[in-house]
């Protein structure tokens, strides 16, 4: 087939009126994550092992469980239970909730990277553990993992075509809709493919740039505590 330059054009504005979608979807469902992630990473380390092994539990089932499984359950079976959520709804919380098991054990493995003696100085402080949190472990726990968390995020915006099985028009759906309706699914499967091609580079670049000037700022504490 030969590519119709003409009615690629015509149809671009439609699919970036649907990358807003992806886009959202993909912002929303990123910071649930990382929000949701830091909670059942925090409660996997409490004492009380009843509290710890049901957010293990529920850790390891959401990873071990394929992430359209999980969207059917929310858009499908919820209802049927009194819970029924439109469908960007239930595609940014399924987004969350799959993406939050693993950056949940992304924030666990920086947690427990810090040393023992900064929670020993903080508990002599009488921190509170809301506190040591706060003000000592997560600032000092953020910045090793910002590569990992920023690989989820591209992982994330790559997933968000399986939005479409919960009809979800996104740009994937939109350019299947375009292919149905013309019957010429080349001009838009393509732009599709370099759309999410840019964010991804795009995305990619953010992460690095972030890392490095992460990276930067630690060097220059750590040469104030030298000097100092």
């Amino acid at each position: 087939m030969i590519v119709k330059w003409d009615f690629a054009w015509n149809i671009l504005p439609v699919l970036l009126k649907a990358a807003i979608t992806t886009l959202e979807a993909t912002a929303l469902g990123y910071a649930m994550a990382l929000s949701l992630g830091l909670v059942l990473a925090i409660v996997r380390r409490s004492r009380v092992r009843a509290i710890s092994w049901t957010a293990g539990g529920i850790i390891e089932f959401v990873r071990s469980t394929p992430f359209l499984i999980q969207l059917y359950f929310l858009y499908f079976i919820l209802p049927n239970y009194g819970l029924t959520l439109p469908a960007f709804v239930t595609g940014i919380l399924g987004l969350g909730i799959h993406y939050s098991a693993y950056t949940s054990e992304v924030y666990r493995a920086g947690i427990e990277g810090i040393p023992q003696g900064q929670w020993e100085a903080a508990r002599s402080l009488n921190f509170t553990k809301l506190q040591i949190y706060r003000r000592i472990i997560i600032p000092q726990a953020i910045p090793p993992i910002v590569p990992a968390l920023g690989n989820y995020l591209v992982g994330m915006i790559k997933d968000t075509p399986i939005l479409s099985a919960i009809a979800v028009v996104e740009i994937m759906q939109r350019a299947k809709i375009i292919g149905s309706e013309t019957f010429r699914y080349l001009e838009p499967i393509t732009m599709v493919g370099i759309f999410f091609l840019l964010v991804s580079l795009v995305f990619s670049a953010f992460i690095r740039k972030v890392e490095r000037g992460v990276s930067m700022d630690r060097r220059i504490e750590k040469a104030m505590e030298i000097k100092g």
